[in-house]
This record gives C-alpha cells, sequence and structure tokens, in this order.
C-alpha cells in the first residue's frame, strides 16, 4: 500500500520518484490491501510482494523508509548518502476491512508529507517510535 501511495503522491504533486517497496519476506499482496487501495483508486493489480533483493539497485537507494519494525530492525546498512526513515504502521492483517482503511489513511498521510518535503527540497519528517493508533477492529 506503501508504494502505491507514495507513487500516487509523487503523481498528484509532480515529482518525478522511483519507489520500490520490499517486505522482510515475499508472501502476497493481501485481498484486503487491494480492495481498501482500490476504493480510492488505485489499483494493485501490477503489484507483487517482494524482497529487498527483487528491487533494482537495492543498495543505492536516497531514501529508505520501513514501515513495521521488524522491517526497520532488519534492513541492511546502506552507503552515507542514503537517508533513512522509520515510520512504523499497525499491521492490518487479520484485522477487519476497516482496519485495512485506517492504516491506508494513514499511510496516506505520512506519504503525501514524504512526498511534499521531497518536492519542496526539505528534510523529510523525523523518525519515529511508535505506530499511529488504530481504532478500528
Amino acid at each position: 500500500m506503501a508504494e502505491a501511495l507514495a507513487r500516487d503522491a509523487a503523481r498528484r504533486l509532480g515529482v518525478a520518484l522511483e519507489v520500490h517497496s520490499a517486505g522482510t519476506e515475499a508472501t502476497r499482496v493481501k485481498e484486503e490491501a487491494r480492495a481498501v487501495m482500490a476504493e480510492v483508486g488505485l489499483d494493485l493489480a501490477g503489484h507483487r510482494s517482494k524482497t529487498l533483493w527483487d528491487v533494482p539497485d537495492a543498495q543505492n537507494f536516497d531514501y529508505v523508509i520501513t514501515v513495521c519494525d521488524s522491517a526497520a530492525e532488519s534492513c541492511p546498512a546502506y552507503p552515507g548518502q542514503t537517508t533513512r526513515r522509520h515510520y512504523p504502521f499497525v499491521d492490518p492483517s487479520g484485522g477487519s476491512l476497516e482496519r485495512w482503511r485506517e492504516v491506508r489513511d494513514q499511510l496516506k498521510v505520512r506519504f503525501d508529507a514524504v512526498v511534499q518535503a521531497l518536492a519542496g527540497g526539505a528534510e523529510l519528517p523525523a523518525s519515529e517510535e511508535h505506530s499511529p493508533p488504530v481504532t478500528a477492529q
């Protein structure tokens, strides 16, 4: 969801970004993710679950953003030019569609802010330690 939302924010703001997402393991794109993203007009049909080694030039990113604690802990070291940020979110897996929607909406707010910062040449928002609260079950 984060990849699609970051790409959409870049498109809306007219920012040329190459966006890739990867997880700690390749599984599958969950149907709940497809459903809640379709609700906001984003189609995940071409998306697939990937590991870091499945993305192009995995050691040369300008920015690496992790959205779950396990990814932050297992994320490899990057050369000096890579800026890392951690923005944790509750994993909606196993939750209701309402929980998926809430996480989707939180991700949208975060990645809109990230792309807005990039568009304006500003520093990315600081890393966070705790996930935003999830109220829906």
